[in-house]
């Protein structure tokens, strides 16, 4: 007897199969970040003192200041437009509703592209003023700096609002419409509803969405080269690339960690005290006030000039270049860098969105603490931007990388090469890290609004477990899991920073040969990559304000 209760508490301490799975993917998720720590705390050359004596200030200042002014800018556009197509009825409201998410289709360097061929000295409008008031070149008039940090803020703010606008505007839909209307009925003003009601009630949501676009302008790395702007990002590629240094590199890496963690702990604990819920479970919703005349037109114009500078300017331009050389199109670069992008995004999304579902599905089963506690650690991967997992992954890959062609060379006497470092294994394995926390959001939301009761009368009926999974919650979910391998796929079209730090020789994508010919002034050539990546873009914002839509 004695025998068989230790066997049996055996089983009860050894995890099971699930959570074994679930801290299997942990472990892949942490692993880049766990190793930018070791490799800043292990450097083979300390030069972190040379670092915090010259260029570590300024790139950390720049850095500050950059996100100072996007988190301003994104919070007062994201929040404003939200109020207005919320609060009130105006003509053309209802397309601009969805149409302020579409910059979310565009990767901002797109945008800091057009801005500065339409901006530039030789852009269309320049050459306008000359024409139009005679001047002969530019010492006859007064022009802002394009490539500068206000340039920067502007293309950045203008290209991550939406993370604002769509969260505030689902917070102030939440709220009841019977408190506005009794502030009304107390001779509360516009301004006053806004000020005293509106922005209080609304602001866990404002920080969530300004936290998002703050961590993404961290992230950034092709507005800013772009711009001329000197940033924590780009200090990772001039020390790693330039100066030969990885142990520099991931430690201007852990400062970028130490800021994203910062800059979470700090939303979470600013939102922590700040939760307001409605009154009645069935509250009245906000009935829209009409706008009429010159308050209508304002209203119009001021939700249409973040949609303007996000989206129709980027696209406008683009489409203008794409279509003076319509022979770009057939370009064998591009149809290289688009089935690149595919291969790579489609094999990342596959794997990310199926994990996620083994992960999700195995806590729902094996309900044990260990699995729910290091659930949300997988989450750790999207705070963390590119470079710092490109860090991450190349510097121990290329370590394993040699250890395994020694190996086989050793044991065949065939020397295979690279076989991780030098293949795009590296891309799929870096995106799909970066982006398991959006596929397990989505699946574990698809999980919730199933009832219980279904898996508990399959499992009564005899159903094993996997074939739960397999014939129950897979077909419910078919719409949910679809979604969410989309929006994994297009946020790995849009990746930059990681895709240029891990590509093998030679390789491009989309992203990575738009950014290469845009540096060499040959937009016309990147215009139609640029292009394909907004297509792809708009059908994930597509599906994202349907997800919203009003009900």
């Amino acid at each position: 007897m004695t025998q068989q209760n230790s066997r049996i508490a055996g089983r009860a301490w050894w995890p099971d199969g699930w959570t074994l799975a679930a801290l299997a993917i942990v472990a892949v998720v942490v692993a880049p970040l766990l190793a930018v720590v070791w490799i800043a705390l292990h450097p083979t050359e300390n030069i972190w003192p040379h670092l915090m004596a010259t260029v570590l200030p300024r790139y950390f200042t720049t850095t500050l200041t950059l996100m100072a002014g996007v988190g301003v800018l994104a919070a007062a556009m994201g929040t404003g437009a939200a109020w207005l197509v919320t609060m009130y009825r105006f003509a053309g409201r209802g397309w601009l509703t969805h149409a302020l998410l579409f910059p979310l289709a565009l990767p901002a360097y797109v945008g800091a592209y057009a801005l500065v061929d339409f901006l530039d000295y030789s852009g269309p409008l320049q050459t306008a003023m000359r024409v139009a008031f005679g001047w002969q070149d530019a010492r006859d008039y007064w022009f802002p700096e394009i490539r500068s940090t206000w340039a920067a803020i502007l293309v950045l703010a203008a290209a991550l609002y939406p993370y604002v606008y769509l969260l505030t505007r689902q917070a102030l839909r939440e709220q009841s419409g019977g408190v506005y209307e009794v502030a009304r009925a107390l001779g509360t003003g516009g301004w006053g509803l806004f000020w005293r009601l509106g922005l209080p009630l609304a602001r866990p949501a404002i920080a969530a969405g300004v936290a998002l676009a703050l961590m993404e302008t961290v992230a950034d790395f092709g507005t800013v080269t772009h711009f001329g702007v000197q940033t924590l990002t780009t200090g990772v590629f001039s020390t790693w690339l330039s100066g030969g240094n990885a142990g520099g590199a991931a430690q201007i890496a852990g400062v970028i960690m130490t800021l994203i963690l910062t800059l979470v702990a700090v939303e979470r604990v600013s939102r922590r005290n700040a939760r307001f819920h409605r009154a009645a479970r069935h509250a009245r919703p906000i009935e829209p006030l009409q706008l009429r005349g010159w308050r209508g037109g304002l209203a119009f114009a001021l939700c249409l000039l973040p949609f303007a500078m996000g989206f129709v300017l980027p696209v406008g331009v683009m489409l203008t270049h794409a279509f003076a050389n319509p022979e770009v199109w057939l370009a064998k670069g591009l149809i290289e860098a688009a089935l690149n992008t595919l291969v790579v995004g489609g094999t990342a999304a596959l794997v990310t969105v199926g994990a996620a579902l083994f992960l999700v599905y195995g806590v729902r089963m094996a309900g044990r603490g260990v699995a729910r506690v290091v659930l949300p650690v997988t989450m750790l991967g999207y705070a963390a931007p590119g470079a710092v997992l490109a860090v991450g992954l190349l510097v121990p890959l290329a370590a394993l990388d040699h250890r395994l062609a020694d190996a086989i060379l050793t044991a065949t006497g065939s020397d295979p090469g690279l076989l991780l470092t030098g293949t795009s294994a590296a891309i799929v394995l870096a995106y799909v890290v970066r982006f398991f926390g959006i596929a397990q959001g989505a699946v574990d939301a698809a999980f919730g609004r199933i009832s219980p009761s279904l898996p508990m009368a399959a499992r009564s009926l005899g159903e094993t477990t996997g074939g739960t999974l397999r014939r129950l919650y897979l077909p419910l979910m078919r719409g949910s899991v679809a979604s969410a391998l989309l929006v994994v796929f297009v946020d790995c079209v849009k990746e930059l920073p990681a895709t240029l730090l891990l590509r093998p020789f030679n390789f491009n994508t989309l992203a990575t040969r738009v950014h290469e010919l845009a540096s060499l002034e040959r937009l016309g050539e990147a215009a139609p990559a640029a292009l394909v990546v907004a297509l792809l873009g708009l059908a994930a914002t597509a599906l994202l304000a349907h997800a919203h839509r009003d009900r």
